[in-house]
């Protein structure tokens, strides 16, 4: 062999989303100049540059190029040793590679991200909402979930109550919130509640929720149960005050035809008479005749009050807008600092699904259902740019892409019946990174890693392959 290599130092420390060189000496021995091409390989070769990539040696002498490993914070970068190797090529010998070996570790780092799916719920016993926890960090995080409101009006129950979560990965959690006390009458109230994802040595990550508890009955029947038993009550009191007394003379006329039809003590009495019906039998006394009301007239003086007629058609009430990814984007930076990044799928036989946000997963698996369209939206990474490749077409738009600023919807694919479903897409940020996670038909997840800073990258079905697409998470 006619190269001599040697690597200073042979292991490396380096933190995700900083950087680190090692320098590779090199000496031709042979006994003709030589150029000598250098190239990485390994795990992580994504992230190692070369300066630089060639260099041409006398024989005898001695050369040196610089390697910069820069791996990303985000769980591509695994953390703990990650073995790597540079392949030196000479030009005169292509056969005689040499491909010498080094160790890089890669410092652990956590990060979770927790959002509620979805943020309010409603119901009049219960609530069933869903925590979504994303590891965002390059190591195994173990964390406990528990609820709390102010004022104690709620009863959880979560499943499970203890998650494992492997980087780049994420567990969504069963919420299933009870209230203490029904609301048997009367208007909904809400109830502020917050879930908080407790993990070892850190501080507690909480989301916030509102549960909106229904009443049982609605407000009117109660009110109508009132005005009926009032009603009711002052019938009976007016009935009782003005009850008719009704007496019957039938007694006394019976004690009083007794005593005419006795014998008399004189015997030269004539016979009495008997008093007339008519003369002893009271009247009966007559109820107090009620005073006629008045029906109330109308301010016009003239007609009784129907609603207005002959009036005009009432206004149709517009339909509600749809809630894309733009919507869902802005709702959680408001809650959340950092960046954002909200989307939704429109899946064939399906149409448009719910946007859902920071790695949450879009789409279908397992169903064969391509996806024909997406919607994304970013917070805090100055916009997205992006392009749709479908199965049949290609590029549909060629080389124009779609591109959009923070909070903007931008669209990739068509929703046409007559165009073929997506195989795939491009995306970068203007800022940061953007990380997303494809689900292609008969391959499963591609785990296809990171744009780099401001750059594209292609996400989807190898385009040989043609593949459709099914489901996505990303990440930014």
């Amino acid at each position: 062999m006619s190269l001599w290599t040697s690597l200073e130092p042979a292991s490396a420390t380096v933190d995700p989303g900083s950087s680190t060189r090692v320098r590779l000496r090199v000496r031709n021995t042979g006994d003709v100049v030589d150029e000598y091409r250098f190239e990485p390989v390994g795990d992580v070769a994504p992230w190692t540059t070369v300066e630089p990539p060639t260099l041409r040696l006398y024989p005898g002498t001695t050369g040196t190029v610089e390697l910069t490993f820069a791996p990303p914070r985000t769980p591509d970068a695994a953390a703990g040793p990650n073995p790597y190797a540079v392949r030196i090529t000479p030009t005169e010998h292509p056969d005689a590679v040499t491909v010498p070996e080094g160790n890089l570790t890669i410092t652990p780092f956590t990060e979770v991200r927790a959002e509620l799916v979805p943020p309010t719920v409603k119901g009049r016993f219960r609530g069933r909402p869903r925590l979504a926890v994303d590891n965002l960090g390059n190591t195994k995080v173990t964390a406990s979930v528990s609820g709390s409101d102010t004022g104690d009006h709620l009863s959880y129950e979560i499943r499970p109550g203890n998650v494992q979560i492997e980087p780049g990965r994420a567990a969504f959690v069963e919420t299933t919130l009870k209230p203490r006390q029904i609301i048997w009458f009367g208007s909904k109230e809400e109830r502020p509640y917050s879930l908080a994802v407790r993990r070892s040595g850190v501080e507690p990550t909480e989301v916030e929720g509102t549960y909106v508890q229904r009443g049982f009955l609605p407000g009117w029947l109660a009110a109508f149960f009132g005005i009926a038993l009032a009603l009711t009550i002052a019938f009976v009191m007016i009935w009782i005050a003005y009850k008719p007394q009704v007496r019957t003379s039938a007694t006394d006329q019976i004690e009083q035809a007794g005593s005419a039809l006795a014998p008399s003590p004189s015997a030269s009495a004539g016979p009495e008479t008997l008093p007339s019906a008519a003369e002893s039998a009271p009247e009966v006394p007559k109820a107090p005749e009620q005073p006629a009301s008045e029906e109330p007239k109308g301010d016009g003086g003239g007609g009784g009050g129907g609603g207005d007629k002959g009036g005009g058609e009432s206004k149709k009430a517009d339909p509600p807008k749809p809630r894309t990814a733009a919507t869902a984007v802005k709702e959680v930076a408001a809650r959340s600092e950092g960046r954002h990044v909200c989307y939704r799928a429109y899946v064939a036989d399906q149409g448009w699904q719910d946007p859902v946000c920071d790695g949450a997963e879009a789409g279908t698996v397992g169903k064969n259902l391509p996806i024909k369209a997406l919607n994304i939206a970013v917070a805090g990474t100055e916009g997205v740019t992006g392009n749709g490749a479908h199965v049949v077409e290609g590029w549909l738009t060629g080389s124009k892409w779609a591109s959009t600023a923070d909070g903007v919807d931008m669209y990739l694919g068509s929703s046409k019946e007559a165009v073929s479903p997506l195989q795939g897409f491009t995306l970068k940020t203007s800022r940061g990174t953007v990380c997303p996670n494809t689900h292609v038909k008969d391959k499963g997840w591609l785990e296809q890693g990171c744009t780099k800073s401001a750059d594209w990258r292609y996400f989807g079905s190898p385009m040989d392959q043609k593949l459709q697409l099914e489901a996505v998470r990303i990440t930014v």
